[in-house]
């Protein structure tokens, strides 16, 4: 029997450390939790995902009130995932920034993802409401944008799709330091299930054309020193890669799911067998991976349902169909309904009737049938107006205050950034 759920005896929250990256930068990392940064400027503190739930949340605060007591400006959301969100209102932000394309994820994608996510990880979110909430961005951007907390600029980036669609770099220069979310792991196994495996290692060799002194990966230990963040970066592109290409060949011999996993299972253990979490990543991933080369672009939205679905077709406890394709909804026949997050805005979450009703998902093949409503690269929500005032934000055509033109031609840092920026649009 193939088992999806985290059976880990890490207990979420213990062995918690909060290290210092570079001036003013810092990560909190914890057993059994995503990662949170924290990066401090003249007038205020920007906090990098959010944690699972406010208790955790507040564990990363008392760490924050150890160093400072400014106040927590924004909290940058690196993608929609609930294990890194849901904790975000705790620290009482001015705004919660993520992408575009990660808001329209969190819409259509987000109730979905706390439900899988707390049967998946029961200890993590032990202490989550009954009735879970999105945590909604108060602010969104398209490509990128510089944020001035005080002496210090803090870039946040979208370098394309990888991890998910929408996912957000954050890098500040003048420490040498990137926080990169879920993109780059070093000590756990990728998590794949809502990835573009095909444009990730895209993403990763913008992150390395930054050359950072010290990176913050989705889980696990904070990596410092510029040959040990490329050796992190490097080793997820090698997973990652691993699993498109052993999963593609499977699909080109015509193998079935079942055994397209245990082949691609054999072709990772060797090298990634003793990652964290491993074991319970890996139908997901080579779920994605399969889909993926079967030609599905846009990922499936993992439900409940479909998580049995695929436990049984791993299982091989399943009959042999035909796929069948996704349904297009039209947005105005789609129902929605409000959720409330306290603190916040209300938020309308979209509730999609195909993924409501009893899936008829019954083999291999028919498992790449999308129970999901593809989204288009370019079907992406319109930016809400900023909400940060002028003193925080800095055009970014326009050097900041007190730089001159002259200073950003020669800053190395700069034009290296750019370019990476430009090669993105």
């Amino acid at each position: 029997m193939v088992e999806i759920l985290n059976n880990s005896e890490a207990v979420p929250g213990e062995n918690a450390r909060f290290e210092e990256l570079g001036r003013g930068c810092y990560a909190y990392s914890a057993d059994g939790c995503s990662n949170t940064g924290v990066i401090v400027g003249d007038r205020g503190v920007l906090i990098v995902d959010g944690q699972a739930t406010p208790a955790h949340a507040e564990k990363v605060l008392e760490h924050v009130r150890d160093i400072t007591d400014k106040p927590v400006k924004q909290v940058v959301l690196t993608h929609f995932h609930a294990d890194n969100s849901l904790g975000s209102w705790a620290f009482d932000p001015g705004e919660v920034i993520a992408s575009d394309l990660t808001r329209r994820m969190i819409e259509t994608r987000g109730i979905e993802d706390i439900h899988v996510s707390r049967e998946r990880f029961k200890a993590l979110f032990a202490d989550l409401p009954a009735i879970p909430a999105v945590c909604a961005p108060t602010m969104t951007i398209a490509s990128s944008m510089t944020i001035d907390l005080g002496g210090r600029e803090v870039r946040l980036m979208h370098l394309g799709r990888g991890h998910t669609m929408g996912d957000l770099v954050v890098w500040v220069p003048d420490s040498g330091v990137i926080y990169a979310g879920d993109l780059v792991q070093s000590t756990a196994a990728p998590y794949c299930g809502d990835a573009h495996l095909a444009d990730w290692p895209r993403a990763l060799d913008r992150i390395s054309a930054f050359r950072p002194a010290a990176l913050m990966p989705g889980t696990g230990r904070p990596i410092i020193g510029a040959p040990a963040v490329v050796s992190a970066i490097e080793t997820t592109r090698d997973y990652v890669t691993t699993l498109r290409d052993s999963a593609a060949a499977c699909v080109e011999q015509g193998l079935g799911l079942n055994d397209t996993f245990n082949a691609v299972k054999d072709t990772l253990a060797s090298h990634f067998g003793s990652k964290t979490d491993f074991e319970t990543q890996l139908p997901f991933n080579v779920a994605r991976a399969y889909d993926e080369a079967l030609g599905l672009d846009q990922p499936q939205i993992w439900t409940r349902e479909r998580c049995a679905d695929l436990v049984d077709a791993l299982s091989g406890v399943v009959a042999v169909a035909e796929p069948v394709e996704a349904p297009d909804l039209e947005e105005e026949d789609t129902p929605v309904s409000t959720v409330e997050v306290e603190g916040a805005e209300e938020v309308e979450v979209v509730e999609d009737e195909a993924l409501s009703e009893e899936s008829d998902l019954v083999s291999d093949s028919d498992f790449a049938a999308s129970l999901g409503t593809p989204m288009d690269d370019d079907e992406i929500v319109e930016e809400e107006s900023l909400d940060l005032t002028s003193e925080d934000i800095v055009d970014e055509d326009e050097p900041s205050e007190g730089s001159s033109t002259a200073d950003d031609e020669g800053d190395e840092d700069s034009k290296d950034t750019e370019k990476v920026l430009e090669e993105v649009r």
